[in-house]
C-alpha cells in the first residue's frame, strides 16, 4: 500500500479554509523511551482524552476533506500549504518566525497537549510532530493510523468546522533537529544521508527538479516502508530491521519538501536514534542549485 508517497504541489494561501489568512521553555532532556512513548498516541488513548481542555487536536489534510468529516473537536491545518526550501540562515530565520505565526494561530502554548492526525501515521502529521519538537515542545503526538484508523473502529466524527483561540506561541528551537544545504554539504563525508523518497525519485526516473538523482552519499528508504498496511506505523522489531544503522550515526533526512523526511524523522526517534536532522529544503531546494552536487 502506498500512502500519498510523493508530497504535491505547494500554494501558500488556500481561500476556502480562514487558517490561511494567517501566516518554548528550555530544550527538554527526555530519555528515548519517554520520546517515544509520547510521540505516538494510539486511537484508543485519544478517544479516552478527546474533551480535555488543554488539548489541541489539529487535523492537517486539506480543508476540503477534513469538512467531509473529521475526529470531534479537531481544527484544520494542512500543512502542505507551508511548503518551505530555503535554507540559507535568512531562510531559516523566516520559517522560524512563520511557524510560531502558524501555531499561534492555532492556539498552542507550552502547556498544551498537541496531536497531529493525517488520513494514516503519515507525513504532515509527522511534519507538525517535527515542527513542534524542533520548538522543544513538551508533549506531542501524532495518532497512530490517522482517522482511517479511527474509522475502523467506529469511532466519533462531525462535520461541523472548529475554530481556534490565537495565543502567542513561543519555543526554543533545538538547532540540531533542523539541516539546511551548507550544513549537508560542508560534512558529507560523515553524515548517515536517508532519501525518504520513491526509488524512482531516487535514481532520477522521475524528475522533480533541475537535477535528477540524489545527494551524494545518500541511503534510500522510501517512507511507506514505515508503515503496515493498515497504515500504522511498523513495530521497532521491523523497522530496526529497515534502519540497520548504527545508533551513534549523524543522520539527515530527506525527501522532496520534508514531509516524508519528517515521517523518517518520527521513525528514527522512535527507535531510539538520538542525532537526527531534517533537511528542510530537500531536494526542491538541493536539486534546483546548480552548485550543489549530485549522484545518479
Amino acid at each position: 500500500m502506498i500512502w500519498r508517497s510523493t508530497e504535491k504541489e505547494h500554494t501558500l494561501t488556500n481561500k476556502e479554509n480562514p487558517f490561511f489568512s494567517f501566516y518554548y521553555s528550555n530544550q527538554i532532556n527526555f530519555t528515548s523511551v519517554i520520546v517515544c512513548l509520547s510521540m505516538i498516541i494510539s486511537t484508543t488513548k485519544l478517544n479516552s482524552i478527546l474533551n480535555n481542555p488543554n488539548m489541541i487536536l489539529i487535523d492537517t489534510r486539506s480543508f476540503k476533506e477534513y469538512s467531509k468529516d473529521h475526529i470531534p473537536g479537531s481544527i484544520n491545518l494542512d500543512l502542505f500549504a507551508f511548503h518551505w526550501i530555503d535554507t540559507t540562515k535568512q531562510g531559516i530565520e523566516n520559517f522560524n518566525r512563520q511557524t510560531e505565526t502558524l501555531f499561534s494561530f492555532v492556539g498552542i502554548t507550552g502547556e498544551k497537549k498537541v496531536v497531529f492526525y493525517d488520513e494514516v501515521s503519515g507525513m504532515l502529521a509527522a511534519r507538525g510532530v517535527w515542527m513542534l519538537m524542533y520548538f522543544s515542545h513538551p508533549d506531542v503526538s501524532i495518532l497512530d493510523g490517522g482517522i482511517k484508523k479511527w474509522k475502523q473502529e467506529n469511532l466519533p466524527l462531525e462535520t461541523k468546522a472548529n475554530g481556534s483561540k490565537p495565543t502567542t506561541f513561543s519555543g526554543k528551537i533545538n538547532s540540531k533537529m533542523i539541516s539546511g544545504f551548507e550544513y549537508i554539504h560542508n560534512n558529507l563525508d560523515h553524515l548517515k544521508i536517508l532519501d525518504a523518497r520513491s526509488e524512482e525519485e531516487f535514481n532520477g526516473k522521475i524528475i522533480r527538479a533541475a537535477h535528477v538523482g540524489h545527494i551524494p552519499n545518500a541511503m534510500n528508504i522510501d517512507w511507506n516502508l514505515n508503515l503496515n498496511e493498515d497504515g500504522t506505523f511498523k513495530d521497532d522489531d521491523e523497522l530496526s530491521k529497515l534502519y540497520d544503522i548504527p545508533k551513534n550515526s549523524e543522520i539527515v533526512t530527506y525527501c522532496q519538501g520534508a514531509y516524508r523526511a519528517a515521517n523518517t524523522f518520527l521513525v528514527l526517534k522512535k527507535l531510539g536514534f538520538e542525532n537526527v536532522r531534517v533537511y528542510l529544503g530537500s531536494w526542491g531546494e538541493w536539486g534546483n542549485r546548480l552548485d550543489l552536487p549530485v549522484e545518479k
